[in-house]
């Protein structure tokens, strides 16, 4: 149960060494697809080790040693080797599982580089400050979506000299956008590529009027009101 993340590999053997858990496994003896051509193959070319980092158990960091395989294409003309894969327990090129890349992933998204790798190494995962940013940079940002009711204001990125332009989601006041500045062309501009928008909720500004005017249809609605004021949304619902 304590390996269940590694059950497509055949384990071997598991040695205490005191301050982490060596676990000794290996690729099961399955066909492999080749990567340029796709036919299976089960021939043997040779083999190699690859050492990467599990979950930690009771507070001591887990190392795995897997042999691999690199198996040979047995189609005429090919002929490639190729090293096989295991989805799932073994990403390419990484020296750490993906189940532990999954928990990584999830630390640095709450915390960042820093924090998240000092956390981590209360956990008994050795990761780096810098290793933490790239795990989070390569995290796929979630797919965008438009709200029906947004809040518009500007705010103040150096007072009386430059200001720029909040978009919220006036029923959840979750931040959706920030645009350059708190002219009527960029908001324009992003209402347009977002036709999904019924209601805007925004301050006096003519700005922001002129803006909301050209870009929705007269059947869309603006209301006066403040970004993350609630008497925007009650406003709405008694309408």
């Amino acid at each position: 149960m304590v390996f269940s993340g590694l059950c497509p590999l055949v384990i071997d053997d598991m040695v205490d060494e005191g301050e982490r858990t060596v676990v000794w496994a290996q690729t099961p003896q399955n066909m492999a697809p080749c990567p340029v051509c796709g036919v299976s193959s089960g021939r043997v070319h040779g083999y190699h080790w690859r050492t990467v980092a599990d979950v930690p158990v009771d507070g001591r960091r887990v190392v795995v040693r897997v042999r691999v395989r690199r198996l040979v294409c047995p189609t005429r003309g090919c002929r490639h080797t190729f090293r096989e894969q295991v989805p799932g327990v073994l990403d390419r090129y990484q020296r750490r599982t993906t189940r532990l890349t999954r928990q990584v992933k999830a630390e640095v998204k709450e915390l960042a580089g820093r924090a998240g790798a000092r956390l981590l190494a209360i956990l008994a995962v050795g990761v780096s400050r810098h290793t933490a940013l790239r795990t989070l940079l390569r995290i796929p940002l979630p797919a965008a979506r438009t709200p029906r009711v947004i809040g518009v204001d500007d705010f103040a990125l150096r007072r009386r000299h430059r200001y720029a332009t909040m978009i919220i989601d006036a029923e959840t006041h979750e931040r959706i956008a920030v645009l350059p500045d708190r002219t009527a062309d960029p908001l324009e501009a992003w209402l347009r590529e977002h036709p999904g928008v019924e209601v805007v909720c925004r301050d006096g500004s003519a700005t922001y009027a002129e803006a909301i005017r050209r870009a929705l249809p007269v059947r869309r609605r603006s209301v006066i009101g403040g970004i993350c004021g609630r008497t925007c949304v009650k406003v709405l619902t008694a309408r």
